[in-house]
């Protein structure tokens, strides 16, 4: 059983945490911008890749500063196993190329949860950097992960109309 948290150890490891899916959704991106069979959803990713460069480097950069390395625990190592485990068959067929586009979504979506959590933890402590910095994090997770649900959507359309 693993040891509880709290406090500071806490905030170590919720940033240890956001870190290490953080460094699956770069690596996520680049490879889908290779492989995924749609030029738009390519051309998006392209562009949550450089905002996300800028979110890992500002995560890790205040992770550090918490004692954070991005070391990979339980979670975190799940989603980046499936997330890996998903990339590996998108260049195979396009219900691949879905499976894996559906799992960068999933941890988009868990990134904005930790957004969220980093807003509520910066505004108990009252450390305006880490608040200004979760927000903007929160926002662009927010506003790609609404992107990215919708083009999945128009993905699995596509997928289920061939013939």
């Amino acid at each position: 059983m693993a040891e509880a948290k709290v406090g500071d150890e806490f905030i170590t490891h919720e940033f240890d945490e956001a870190i290490a899916i953080h460094r699956a959704i770069v690596e996520a991106e680049r490879s889908l911008i290779g492989t995924h069979p749609l030029g738009d959803v390519k051309r998006a990713l392209r562009g949550y890749l450089k905002e996300d460069q800028r979110f890992l480097s500002e995560l890790e950069t205040l992770g550090s500063e918490k004692g954070a390395t991005g070391k990979v625990e339980e979670v975190a190592g799940s989603m980046t196993e499936l997330m890996e485990t998903t990339l590996q068959g998108a260049p195979e067929a396009e219900s691949e190329a879905y499976e894996a586009h559906a799992v960068l979504l999933s941890l988009k979506r868990k990134q904005q949860d930790s957004g969220v959590a980093m807003i509520r933890i910066a505004r108990d402590r009252k450390d305006t950097k880490l608040r200004e910095a979760a927000t903007r994090f929160e926002r662009g997770q927010r506003l790609a992960a609404k992107d990215l649900g919708a083009s999945l959507a128009e993905f699995a359309s596509r997928i289920a109309s061939t013939q």
